[in-house]
């Protein structure tokens, strides 16, 4: 599509796209973003489009974008300020010390382990990737990474076993 098209386009349907955004999702700024959303996954799909049935469709894009950024935002965890100046902070010099040695522990234990099952276990573990997203970090199967982290996991258990 060119691009006089699209901002005629633009310019006819953006403050329907902008309301519309905004009674969705009730915040400006986020308005403002997805309206920019919606107008460039138009920018490569609009060929074609009848005139009488580009608003309609816009909108349905705009709500695929709204819906979206949901799916998104609910995957990770978005706080507000006031959240974080509301939390106590109770890591005293005791409970680094703590934290510090356990974590030389495991270093020490991990530092054992063949390479591969090192990583498995900071994938998994202590990093808290999914077994399919390690598995792809590490470029392996994903039932060849379950086999390197359970055969990890015993050799640790039995380091910790014998001392």
């Amino acid at each position: 599509m060119n691009t006089r098209m699209m901002d005629v386009i633009y310019r006819e349907y953006r403050t329907d796209v902008y309301q519309y955004l905004y009674y969705l999702c009730r915040n400006h700024h986020n308005a403002e973003d997805l309206m920019q959303e919606t107008f460039y996954r138009a920018l490569t799909r609009l060929e074609g489009m009848e005139p009488k049935r580009i608003k309609a469709w816009l909108l349905r894009v705009a709500h695929n974008a709204y819906i979206d950024k949901l799916r998104k935002d609910s995957r990770s965890n978005l706080y507000e300020n006031e959240f974080f100046y509301n939390l106590s902070n109770e890591e005293t010099p005791e409970t680094k010390v703590l934290c510090q040695e356990v974590r030389d522990e495991l270093f020490d234990q991990l530092s054992l382990l063949p390479p591969n099952q090192q990583h498995a276990v900071l994938l998994f573990d202590v990093h808290g990737f999914s077994y399919l997203e390690s598995a792809e970090l590490m470029g392996i199967g994903l039932s060849h990474f379950k086999i390197l982290l359970y055969r990890a996991r015993q050799k640790l258990r039995k380091g910790r076993q014998t001392a």
